[in-house]
């Protein structure tokens, strides 16, 4: 009797389904950005100086992205032990269960201190199953990739960013549109927490129907897979974890300064409406997206490194636009983010492929997910919180030398990588 072969993944099933899962990771995380301006100073941080209470909102922020390599190393343990399928739908179960449990958490009126503290948790949770999910999405589309079309395929599941940042941003516009702020503070700000139970549905039945990628199929055939990969990790390839998570500073760095400490900085040092505000983020998460595919294109034509050579070169020169756009009233605010999404979508869509192409297949998911969130923790876990305190006692030139630094280390990084190493 002959053996049933088994079935391929389509190439619209695989884009699809890292599509999916990080536009619901993503989702769920922005939700408690946009939450973190709008919503949780006065609900979970009250305080006389609305300044410290935003600050303490952003420090609860920033546990996510100390969180994500922890949960970088637990997910991607099994990633490149089991395998990415049934990773990756444990990583979007675990995100999914903290949001809707934020959506739950009774008020510091409600519970005092055990408010913040739970949230903080919660927020712990969100970052732990983030870090399982990038890693795992951008293997799902990059190994099954044809040959030459890894750059394309690896900017699938960053499209997830935009569409996230689209969908929550959106979520809270169309709160704010049908509800009194009143009602959106008191619990209207819930619903986008719970509904997101929704998405998490849907993305759970897509990966159940995916198979193994071919690659890492292929490291179980061969018995190439390693009892600790990160144990492997460490001691093969420091060099490229440590290059790998500078590479990506830039990108975390104007990602963060264009969309959380904007959105903080339009509501509370400007007194924007929310509504306004928030409008502006929607359209950002746009440009955002259209300038992903862009740069893959781009970087099929002239190679990916030399792609993100000239995209890290002009991050740094517009951070010399930053002070000048930011204080050029509501015209320049506008530019200043339009300007930031189409920089972010640029980087963005090429950080996944780079990030996964030093790394061989059997310690891949391990080796991807911990650049990508330790990346995290220098260039993001605090760019909102320093961007707001060095506006506040330095103003915002100050704000455009910090983004200039991180685009000044992310190309040294760069440069110091080999042709095959991004």
């Amino acid at each position: 009797m002959t053996e049933t072969a088994k079935p391929l993944n389509s190439p619209a099933k695989v884009l699809f389904a890292s599509l999916i899962g990080t536009t619901i990771e993503f989702f769920d995380f922005y939700v408690y950005a946009t939450a973190a301006v709008l919503v949780f100073p006065a609900l979970f941080f009250p305080s006389a100086d609305p300044t410290s209470a935003l600050l303490q909102s952003f420090a609860t922020f920033s546990i996510a992205f100390f969180a994500r390599p922890v949960g970088a190393l637990v997910f991607s343990h099994f990633g490149d032990r089991v395998g990415r399928k049934a990773t990756l739908v444990a990583a979007l179960l675990t995100m999914g269960v903290s949001t809707v449990i934020i959506g739950l958490l009774p008020s510091y009126a409600q519970v005092g201190v055990w408010a913040p503290l739970l949230l903080a948790i919660c927020r712990f949770g969100q970052g732990f199953g983030l870090g399982g999910e990038w890693g795992g999405a951008v293997l799902l589309a990059t190994e099954n990739a044809p040959p030459g079309k890894r750059s394309w395929y690896g900017m699938f599941p960053q499209l997830g960013a935009p569409a996230g940042l689209f969908l929550s941003s959106g979520a809270f516009w169309v709160l704010l549109h049908f509800m009194s702020q009143d009602d959106v503070l008191s619990w209207g700000w819930r619903i986008p927490f719970i509904a997101s139970i929704l998405l998490i549905a849907v993305g759970l039945w897509v990966r159940l129907s995916i198979t193994e990628t071919p690659e890492f199929q292929g490291a179980i055939d061969r018995h190439e897979r390693v009892s600790v990969p990160v144990v492997e990790l460490f001691r093969r390839h420091k060099r490229s974890l440590l290059l790998g998570t500078f590479v990506g500073l830039a990108t975390f760095v104007v990602f963060y300064l264009g969309s959380a400490w904007l959105l903080s900085y339009n509501v509370k040092v400007r007194h924007m409406a929310f509504l306004e505000a928030l409008q502006i983020q929607i359209i950002g998460a746009v440009v955002f997206g259209l300038f992903i595919p862009v740069t893959a294109l781009l970087a099929q034509r002239f190679g990916r490194r030399e792609t993100l050579i000239g995209v890290t070169i002009a991050i740094g020169l517009f951070s010399f636009l930053l002070p000048v756009l930011m204080g050029a009233g509501d015209s320049g605010i506008f530019a200043y983010a339009m300007g930031s999404m189409v920089l972010i979508g640029m980087t963005y869509g090429l950080i996944g492929a780079a990030l996964a192409a030093p790394f061989p297949a059997r310690v891949r998911y391990t080796g991807s997910s911990l650049t990508f969130n330790m990346a995290g923790i220098f260039g993001a876990s605090l760019a909102p919180y320093a961007a707001t305190w060095l506006q506040a006692n330095h103003g915002l030139a100050f704000v455009g030398y910090y983004l200039l630094a991180s685009a000044v280390i992310t190309l040294i990084c760069i440069l110091l990588s080999g042709k095959d190493e991004v």
